[in-house]
């Protein structure tokens, strides 16, 4: 009987190890994809909240009341995908140009992309760094800064050091508030009320931006 029940309990326990190990990549693997999309396929310009500041921060609570989850392993893999993203927006800025920004968005964004313009005009090299912290400049600054035909290895080190400060930064500033008593105890809660406002906030500006360029949405000339 005893011999039995030992390779069940062993597997109940591997099963559940597995099941554990599967949510921290599936973790993983959001937090990064998120934050790579939201630059690299221009989605941070439809929903701009729930791939930025509070979803790093957020997962930087989540990693400090977790055990499975490695700081490390994530913020490392925040600065890549902020990163990398950065630089394909760049490269699509380069090869396709401002005709592609216009296809995707109507009068908000286009609105938005001329402002983004002026501010990379008028920053430079530092626009890249700060538009980190800024949702919309965030998502557009790369792109306007490959269309500028801005050099790329400036364009690579303002990247870096924005993808640092952001990145691993914001990230660390979430782990670290969680040290905190008084957040400790209900740190998935605060991460589950950002990851909230930040969709709701996307879905509210998709719903203003899918408003504008409908036909009753229109001004009359």
């Amino acid at each position: 009987m005893n011999f039995l029940l030992v390779p069940h309990a062993a597997l109940d326990g591997e099963l559940s190890s597995w099941i554990n190990d599967a949510g921290t990549v599936i973790f993983y693997l959001a937090v990064w994809g998120l934050v790579f999309a939201g630059t690299g396929l221009f989605i941070g310009v439809f929903i701009p909240f729930i791939t930025g500041d509070s979803l790093i921060f957020a997962a930087g609570l989540v990693a400090a009341v977790t055990d499975s989850i490695n700081i490390y392993v994530l913020v490392i893999g925040v600065g890549l995908a902020a990163f990398i993203g950065d630089q394909v927006g760049f490269l699509l800025g380069r090869h396709y140009g401002r005709p592609y920004l216009e296809k995707h968005g109507g009068a908000r964004i286009q609105r938005a992309i001329t402002r983004t313009e002026e501010f990379y005009r008028k920053y430079g090299w530092w626009s890249v760094v700060i538009a980190r912290f800024m949702p919309w400049a965030r998502v557009l600054i790369p792109a306007i800064a490959g269309i500028g035909k801005m050099n790329y290895y400036k364009f690579l080190s303002a990247n870096f050091v924005g993808a640092l400060a952001w990145g691993v930064g914001l990230t660390l500033t979430g782990y670290f508030a969680a040290s905190n008593p008084a957040v400790e105890g209900v740190a998935y809660l605060i991460a589950a009320f950002f990851i909230s406002a930040s969709i709701i906030a996307g879905i509210r500006t998709w719903a203003k931006e899918r408003k504008s360029t409908s036909p009753k949405g229109e001004q009359k000339p």
